[in-house]
């Protein structure tokens, strides 16, 4: 049986003021997954929101009224399940979770140069990180390379069929 996936979405900091609130550090593209009631696996325990001011990055939960009982979650780490993560998460069109991206074939005019392994962001660009098929490293391609998940070379996404159609990351493959 699968062990449920959960995902990193944000790590409590120290205490602010008298009343228990929390400095909350988001690891997530998604702030609005983070409202009153909402409750979170975390590294101690459960945990429900009683009050959340995502403005000034602070949080409360039930429970853990008061500074002393809300110290106790100082570096809690919080995680939300696939279920959490696509109920409470809005995509707009040709949006897609990253999750759904990892193990889908790279397709450039119907030759398959590889597979999604990770994504990473770096300078607000998410990077598709693509395990080169092995028919291709056989004939001296690199192993691995980065493919910009932007228009300009991901044409289309097929989260059904597991594949992204892209252009010209064919040439980047080369130059790895």
């Amino acid at each position: 049986m699968n062990k449920p996936q959960k995902f990193f979405v944000a790590q409590v900091g120290k205490t602010h003021g008298l009343h228990g609130d929390l400095k909350l550090h988001i690891h997530t593209d998604f702030p609005e997954q983070f409202q009153i009631g909402n409750s979170f696996d975390s590294s101690s325990g459960r945990l429900e929101i009683s009050r959340i001011n995502l403005d000034r990055g602070i949080v409360a939960f039930k429970g853990y009224d008061g500074v002393d009982y809300a110290k106790k979650l100082t570096n809690t780490k919080i995680y939300a399940s696939l279920e959490e993560t696509k109920e409470r998460c809005q995509l707009n069109e040709g949006e897609h979770f990253w999750f759904e991206l990892e193990g889908c074939d790279i397709i450039e005019n119907g030759e398959l140069l590889g597979k999604v392994t990770d994504i990473q962001r770096l300078a607000n660009v998410d990077y598709l990180f693509i395990q080169t098929d092995r028919a291709l490293v056989e004939i001296e391609f690199a192993k691995s390379f980065l493919v910009p998940n932007i228009s300009r070379y991901v044409v289309s996404v097929d989260i059904q069929s597991k594949t992204i159609t892209v252009i010209d990351a064919k040439e980047i493959l080369e130059a790895s």
